[in-house]
């Protein structure tokens, strides 16, 4: 296995596998690192029908991600993603301001949304699935996001250590109560983490 690092936890032949190809990435240390996120390329973003026709496509931009990544032991690896849902741009203000109320959002009483980490299973030589706790509107399921490890290795500028992956995830809104508009607004909504991260 090539430097896959969001994707650590195997057992078996898999984990050594992984230990050794995690090594040509990170140099060697005794202690879990921790990586986070650069918001300058790092983007979380959604994607919803609308009446059919198309997608509504919107973003967050006040969020944190961290990655804490153990080498001596990958099954211990942790991903943590906060979203703070009245950052929402779809670039129409209006449409902005009706998602942060309590039709949608409804920032004023739940003003984060979170997903933490639970399992990691590999899948491929740089890809995987990451399995783990959805919170939204104080509501919370299971999710999964399926992972693309990119890259890993000395940032050109700022010269740390550096990561990056592409997640892919989908969620049932009307899980979590935000019903309105189903079915002319799509219940399922597509999200999409690209993720630079710097030690």
């Amino acid at each position: 296995m090539r430097r896959f690092l969001t994707t650590g936890l195997a057992t078996g032949l898999t984990t050594a596998a992984l230990v050794v190809g995690v090594a040509t990435a990170i140099p060697a240390s005794a202690q879990p690192m921790t990586f986070g996120a650069d918001k300058a390329h790092t983007d979380i973003v959604f994607l919803v029908k609308h009446l059919g026709f198309s997608s509504t496509i919107g973003k967050f931009e006040d969020f944190d991600v961290t990655l804490v990544f153990d080498k001596d032991a990958p099954e211990k690896s942790q991903l943590d993603v906060v979203i703070r849902p009245a950052s929402v741009n779809t670039s129409v203000p209006p449409l902005d301001a009706h998602m942060r109320n309590k039709d949608f959002f409804d920032v004023e009483n739940h003003p984060e949304a979170r997903f933490v980490s639970k399992t990691i299973e590999v899948t491929g030589e740089n890809t995987g699935k990451v399995t783990g706790d959805f919170t939204m509107l104080g509501i919370t399921k299971p999710l999964t996001l399926d992972v693309t490890f990119n890259k890993g290795g000395i940032h050109p500028m700022k010269k740390t250590e550096t990561v990056g992956f592409s997640a892919r995830g989908t969620i049932k809104r009307s899980d979590y109560g935000m019903g309105y508009g189903v079915p002319a607004i799509g219940d399922n909504v597509n999200l999409i983490i690209e993720y630079e991260a710097f030690q």
